[in-house]
């Protein structure tokens, strides 16, 4: 469990580097970003495929229940307080991600507007 919650810091960290290359517009460092989010989510699983052979596939707040291990509790309460943390930078970059894709998109439709001639319709409105 130990390995997990590193494997979950370099997650974490690996996130916020793509947060700072997101808001500098970064985009040659955010390929590498990104590569790097991918190679600490692949450790994440291979330390949770091992976690879960050893528990049997038992869900660890059964485990920490039956066993009255202080280490293990505080262990578990650090996983899950660095996942919420992981969640919460994961939704800001892809809000962040959307933002600039609207951005650009808008850009570009107000640069290379479309050439279609419009005309009204049966109901009487502009058909694009």
């Amino acid at each position: 469990m130990v390995n997990e919650i590193y494997a979950v810091e370099n997650l974490l960290k690996a996130l916020e580097k793509q947060h700072s290359c997101l808001v500098k517009s970064d985009a040659i460092t955010l390929e590498n970003c990104t590569a790097e989010v991918d190679k600490c989510n692949k450790d994440i699983a291979a330390w949770e495929m091992k976690r879960r052979q050893l528990t049997q596939g038992k869900a660890m707040s059964d485990i920490i229940n039956n066993i009255d291990d202080n280490e293990l509790y505080e262990n578990y309460r650090k996983i899950k307080k660095l996942l919420e943390e992981v969640r919460l930078q994961k939704d800001t970059n892809e809000l962040l991600i959307k933002q600039g894709l609207s951005f650009t998109n808008r850009v570009i439709s107000i640069l290379n507007p479309s050439r279609n001639a419009k005309t009204y319709n049966s109901y009487g409105k502009v058909s694009r």
